[in-house]
């Protein structure tokens, strides 16, 4: 080519030469840019495909010998603890004693490492009867709650050691409590009290609609209170089937979803808090958390996938 443009160079134009030399500048194609997807059936329009992709990338999620990735198959006890133990190492807060193993996780199960750890990691605990049932389904709640200790790792150590922290202090204080003392007044000191005690309900009836204000007082009035609401309270607003949730995980799903850990679909205020967890919803869980824990980035905000994503303080 250079050679044949050496010999014809003084016949031609400039025009005609430009467009000799980009035709020899390679063509990057869009399949070149963007990226490819690693499983076969996790297709760039699925929505949860940003968070799969990320996680294999970084060798947390993987598919099954046939190169599937199967996203919307459901995810049992011991998957959970496996993408748990992949995606994090938390200390742990607590040790499995001696001859303590679950009864129904053998030795040399493909799991038992991964469920030892998420239960001293304090992720996940058993069922009565020592056993941990990892086959069994885990619900959306269940894997949030979970997840929760990754933002909050000190849950699990305030949970046990409350009842012995907490009744002391109230014990004192019970003590230290003075004593009210009432004394009998003649009947002319309490004739003479009277214009006191009436004068003082009349202020006290007055002083709420002091209070209340109007305007703007009202509203900052109104933003401060919702400011300083409980987690607990807040969600509430945020998911329609919130009483779905139970009672004993409402803070570790309050804190998750501060955290924006919680990621819905197809409907961004439904938590579904009950429902079966698919491959898929796990992986947005474990992505987020770990977007949480900053060592991930975020998904493109330009992205389908973000939408999904709980973030009460847009709301």
């Amino acid at each position: 080519m250079n050679g044949l443009l050496r010999l014809f160079l003084p016949l031609i134009s400039l025009p005609t030469l430009c467009l000799l030399l980009l035709s020899e500048v390679p063509k990057e194609t869009y399949a070149q840019n963007s990226v490819q997807p690693i499983f076969p059936d996790v297709k760039p329009d699925y929505w949860a495909q940003p968070f799969i992709q990320g996680l294999a990338e970084k060798n947390i999620v993987a598919g099954y010998p046939d190169g599937t990735f199967r996203p919307e198959q459901s995810v049992n006890r011991d998957e959970l603890a496996a993408m748990i133990e992949k995606a994090f190492n938390q200390p742990p807060v607590r040790q499995i004693s001696s001859g303590a193993a679950y009864k129904d996780v053998p030795e040399g199960y493909w799991a038992a490492p991964a469920i030892e750890d998420a239960y001293e990691q304090g992720f996940m605990t058993g069922y009565p009867g020592g056993v941990f049932r990892p086959n069994q389904n885990v619900s959306k709640v269940d894997a949030i709650a979970a997840l929760s200790k990754v933002v909050n790792p000190t849950s699990t150590n305030a949970q046990t050691t409350s009842s012995s922290v907490a009744t002391a202090p109230a014990t004192t204080q019970q003590a230290r409590k003075p004593t009210r003392k009432f004394a009998l007044l003649p009947l002319a000191m309490t004739s003479l009290m009277q214009p006191l005690l009436i004068a003082k309900a009349n202020a006290a009836s007055v002083a709420p609609a002091q209070q209340i204000g109007t305007g703007e007082e009202a509203k900052t009035s109104d933003r401060s209170a919702n400011a300083n609401r409980p987690d607990s309270f807040a969600i509430k607003d945020l998911y329609r089937d919130a009483g779905e949730i139970p009672q004993d995980k409402v803070d570790e799903i309050a804190k998750a979803t501060r955290a924006n850990i919680v990621v819905n679909y197809p409907e961004l205020n439904v938590l579904n808090p009950r429902k079966t967890l698919s491959r898929g919803e796990m992986s947005a869980l474990v992505y987020q958390t770990m977007v949480a824990q900053g060592r991930m980035e975020q998904i493109p905000i330009n992205t389908p996938a973000y939408q999904y994503i709980v973030r009460p303080e847009n709301r």
